[in-house]
């Protein structure tokens, strides 16, 4: 197959209909199609990231069993916006962010009814400072990693799994402040860009990620210990007693040596806890590996969205027993009051910025099942007001309470003063913000692992309430990382013993094969 033959889609004549005629935005996308019923995300990454210093790989698999429909690759971005102490962009991330993008007026396609691009990326959990001062605190910066940064592409595969396409999108932009543009220029040069990352995916070889030889046996350590960890639950227990908070969630993070590529160890990730938000970022000086279960916050068409998640029990191994165990979790007084105590706080969190007669519950207590566990889920949405953007919803949402407490902003002073550390990633934002001015999504930066200079740091926490249990709570933290230290595990051995075959050949493909099979018989 030819890239430089591929037709492209609209037209010249529709672009400029849209643009000049019909004045309907500035900035439309335009893609060629290949079939990929031969290539997997994985691979298709593999080959257009090969050079580059920046990249990223989304993906989503709904419920443990079925993939999402939409997988996003991209590399080489037209832009990176870094923001922190010592960066170039000082302050609140959203306004670098919301500033870069406002100059852009998307006009979706039905042939596209998805993200073509924008801004992919992450905000710390530290970057709370900015949106309520309050918060502010001198902490220790362990990793000394940018606050947040954004990748801003305009050119990357958007992988089908339904009908098993990708589309190559590029975009016609055509800024305001530009003059009379030549849009017959601009969009030979969209297309141009598209049938060459076109040509990257149709090669016949797939680069291996440069794995340098491993060493075994290497462990983790934390930084806080289990007497450490423990003090935290005992003093937020006293907070909570004397009416401070009802509830808070303490961190420990684990530092991990490792020569593994990061994207090795998300290839394992991958197949060992398959989630509704799973992520590959390159940030240049930087990897960010994640399979992330929880919403923080959405947006489509101005509607906010907001996945509280909160209770949680182990599968079952037969059908039967997961649901004695779903049941036996939606009837734990302990785990209900938790999770309607978190539905509040997001209720209150999305209201802020929406009009308050959209404001609901979509749905309250349902039992979902992921890959290894089982959790009781809410949703909760609403319809932005007037005057108020995405960027002002982010904000309000920022960080949820899963992962902070309630009172949101004192449970986060408190954690501050126990913890003594910034976050970073960790319970920050891991997402995508469009082109289009009312579309977004991001998730909650839980499950995610951050690889920088040779060490891999794996962080988690657990809400402590007035009954909690000091030992189990400890216990509890080093459950949730188990996925993410088994993957680093895993995928060490594989790679001491085989370092790429083992990957590409075995399992990893045979495991997204089987997944878009199942979920085809039940889409037929």
């Amino acid at each position: 197959m030819d890239p430089s033959s591929l037709p492209a889609y609209p037209s010249l004549e529709t672009i400029e209909q849209l643009i000049n005629i019909e004045k309907r935005g500035n900035c439309v996308p335009v893609y060629v199609e290949l079939p990929a019923d031969l290539v997997t995300p994985c691979m298709a990454y593999l080959r257009i990231a090969k050079d580059s210093k920046y990249s990223f790989l989304l993906e989503s698999v709904i419920g443990g069993e079925n993939v999402a429909r939409y997988s996003f690759i991209g590399a080489d971005p037209f832009k990176v916006i870094k923001t922190g102490p010592n960066e170039e962009v000082a302050g609140d991330p959203m306004v670098a962010l919301q500033k870069e993008l406002s100059l852009y007026q998307y006009v979706q396609l039905p042939e596209v009814p998805t993200f073509t691009g924008g801004a992919i990326g992450y905000v710390s959990y530290d970057c709370i400072r900015y949106f309520e001062p309050r918060t502010a605190a001198d902490l220790r910066d362990t990793l000394q990693i940018p606050e947040a940064t954004f990748m801003l592409v305009d050119t990357l595969l958007v992988y089908d799994h339904m009908f098993q396409t990708v589309k190559v999108v590029s975009h016609v932009f055509a800024p305001k402040n530009a003059g009379q543009v030549n849009l017959a220029f601009v969009y030979n040069t969209a297309v141009a860009k598209a049938r060459r990352l076109a040509k990257l995916l149709l090669s016949t070889t797939t680069p291996e990620p440069p794995q340098p030889p491993i060493t075994l046996g290497n462990q983790s350590v934390s930084n806080v210990g289990k007497e450490g960890y423990e003090g935290f639950v005992t003093k937020l227990k006293e907070h909570i007693i004397a009416g401070d908070i009802i509830q808070a969630v303490p961190s420990q993070r684990l530092t991990r040596p490792t020569a593994l590529h990061p994207f090795n160890a998300y290839r394992r990730l991958r197949q060992v806890n398959p989630s509704p938000y799973m992520f590959f970022l390159d940030c240049g000086n930087l990897q960010i590996v994640g399979a992330s279960p929880e919403t923080l916050c959405k947006v489509e068409k101005n509607v906010v969205y907001n996945h509280a998640i909160a209770g949680t029990t182990k599968r079952g191994k037969t059908p039967e027993e997961d649901d004695k165990l779903g049941a036996e979790l939606l009837a734990s007084e302990k785990d209900r009051a938790e999770h309607i105590m978190l539905v509040d706080l997001a209720r209150n969190d999305v209201n802020r910025v929406c009009q308050p007669a959209t404001v609901k519950v979509d749905h309250l207590l349902r039992v979902e099942k992921f890959s290894h566990v089982i959790h009781l889920t809410s949703q909760v949405s609403g319809k932005l007001r007037e005057g108020q953007t995405r960027f002002d919803a982010f904000r309000s949402i920022f960080p949820v309470g899963t992962v902070s407490g309630a009172p949101k902003i004192k449970a986060i002073e408190i954690i501050s003063s126990l913890e003594q550390e910034r976050r970073g990633v960790y319970a920050g934002a891991v997402g995508r913000f469009d082109f289009a001015d009312d579309a977004m999504d991001t998730c909650i930066a839980i499950r995610t692992m951050v690889f920088k200079d040779g060490v891999a740091y794996l962080q988690a926490g657990g809400g402590i309430v007035f009954d909690s249990v000091e030992e189990d709570e400890y216990v509890e933290t080093l459950n949730k990382l188990k996925a993410n230290v088994r993957a680093l595990e895993d995928a060490e051995c594989m790679s001491f013993i085989d370092p790429f075959e083992n990957f590409l050949s075995g399992v990893d493909a045979a495991y997204w094969f089987n997944l878009q099979q199942n979920q085809a018989k039940n889409i037929a």
